[in-house]
């Protein structure tokens, strides 16, 4: 009984060895050798301190901020509850919360009545954590936020179209534009307008 069992006990042990020891260590190493700041979340640093990642969006509020796309994530951008609202197209919660958002992202805008918005200005993506909105998006609200921080839509328009993301390899995706990286440039803006 015992011949038939070493090799069994012996290729449960060389297995747990190569898949749960030496393949991570080997795949980490390559990571960290060749591709460092996505192995270790593409964190963003503001002044040496680490403010988020570019891949999870954080929840901005008041009018100097560009705001991000909604998030069903938990009480909004939380990881660990990741995951959209799940509501179908005819949901009447569904219905009722775009129609809200609508109205407020179109006050908050400045905006008319019936002013076309873009779909991901009031509606979660599907991970609730996306860190990214259409450069349409961005534009609706250079406006607003030229105003509240006495810049001129002229600079805050650049900002836009220096952190717009063409698609990927020119035709997957669509362009984007980072609302952490976006808002961080204008907290350095009014940082050398003070100066």
């Amino acid at each position: 009984m015992f011949r038939q069992l070493r090799p069994a006990i012996t290729m449960v042990i060389a297995i747990t060895v190569l898949t749960g020891f030496i393949y991570p260590f080997v795949i980490t190493g390559i990571a960290q050798t060749l591709f460092p700041k996505q192995a270790n979340g593409s964190l963003i640093r503001w002044n040496g301190h680490i403010v988020g990642s570019k891949l999870i969006g954080q929840n901005f509020t008041g009018p100097m901020w560009f705001h991000p796309r909604p998030s069903a994530a938990g009480n909004g951008y939380n990881a660990t509850q990741s995951g959209g609202s799940n509501l179908g197209p005819t949901n009447r919660a569904l219905i009722d919360r775009i129609k809200q958002s609508t109205e407020q992202y179109r006050k908050e805008n400045g905006l008319p009545p019936g002013a076309p918005i873009p779909a991901d200005a009031v509606t979660e993506s599907a991970s609730g954590l996306d860190p990214d909105i259409s450069p349409a998006n961005a534009d609706l609200q250079a406006t607003r936020i030229a105003k509240a921080r006495g810049l001129p839509s002229a600079t805050v328009n650049r900002l836009i179209a220096q952190h717009t993301q063409q698609r990927t390899l020119g035709f997957l995706g669509e362009p984007r534009v980072n609302v952490l990286e976006l808002n961080l440039e204008l907290a350095r803006v009014a940082i050398n307008k003070r100066r």
